[in-house]
């Protein structure tokens, strides 16, 4: 079943609306276009004019996912993009660029449950709007050990004089980010998110590990990711759905709603919206004035 809607002017073909995408939930390929249509005023903010890394998932969260970077020659002509050099594949890619609701929808089209930009923009592509400190459980872990390193993190950020704001992930873990303005290039973001989340891991190392390798760390140790920092990394933005049980949705926090009892699980396509009319968008901040690094770099050695 196909459907053609104009949106903004742009004519999209729709297919397979039906597609159950969550076999538990009931929840449809059309609910994802309806949801990412009604959220398009908060999370374009987050993702207009950044490179886009699409993670495609056309069957469904069952089913077997997959990235496709490159917007090849299906995509319509209507549909921006940028061709950049990625080392990884050793080719060019031919990046989307999402700036408007039809490429939002195109991208939800395609089976795209989780939307997952640059950290930067095209203005200044090598320096990116925020670093991002990605709290990542193993199997073994509570999230409220999740939470314990996460208020640690803001502790550690509030001494350097630096604001930061969390989101859930949508997934098991939280993402804490730090606005810094495009001042920077990912390199320093790097060094100064290792900076912290060595500071963190020294205080909790029972649980806690800086090793990416699952076999290095254990199941037992939460793993402070501060690699996402490099350059073409990217993560689901606040506010994109995720592929996962519940339809959760990476969702923006008050530092003050980050203690026991919260859990990932407690945001969805079902009540999200409501959340953002009573309390609007917490994480606007990310993309205003950034911090000095050079001076909170100086207050942690004091």
């Amino acid at each position: 079943m196909e459907t053609i809607k104009s949106i903004d002017g742009k004519k999209i073909t729709f297919t397979h609306l039906d597609k159950i995408f969550w076999p538990d939930e009931g929840y449809t390929k059309g609910d994802v276009i309806d949801y990412y249509n009604t959220v398009y005023p908060f999370i374009i903010k987050y993702m207009k004019d950044r490179p886009e890394s699409l993670f495609r998932t056309p069957n469904g969260i069952k089913g077997e996912g997959f990235f496709h970077k490159d917007a090849g020659g299906n995509a319509p002509d209507w549909v921006k993009s940028v061709p950049l050099y990625s080392e990884s594949a050793e080719k060019e890619i031919h990046y989307i660029i999402c700036s408007d609701k039809p490429t939002l929808l195109y991208l939800a089209n395609l089976g795209c449950i989780e939307m997952n930009p640059w950290n930067s923009r095209l203005e200044n592509l090598d320096k990116p709007d925020y670093l991002v400190l990605d709290l990542d459980p193993s199997e073994k872990n509570t999230f409220e050990q999740v939470i314990e390193a996460a208020n640690l993190i803001n502790g550690i950020l509030e001494k350097a004089g630096a604001v930061s704001f969390p989101k859930t992930s949508g997934a098991t873990g939280l993402h804490i980010y730090v606005p810094l303005g495009a001042r920077y290039s990912y390199e320093q973001a790097k060094e100064f998110a290792h900076m912290i989340v060595m500071m963190a891991h020294e205080q909790l190392p029972a649980f806690t590990s800086l090793d990416r390798s699952l076999s290095k760390r254990g199941e037992s140790h939460l793993y402070l990711d501060y690699l996402q920092n490099n350059k073409g990394q990217t993560l689901a933005c606040a506010y994109s759905l995720r592929p996962k049980p519940g339809a959760t949705v990476s969702t923006p926090l008050e530092w003050k709603e980050v203690k026991k009892g919260l859990h990932p699980s407690d945001f969805t396509i079902q009540n999200i919206m409501r959340r953002i009319e009573k309390k609007g968008d917490l994480f606007n901040g990310v993309l205003l004035k950034g911090i000095d690094m050079a001076k909170c770099i100086k207050k942690l050695e004091e």
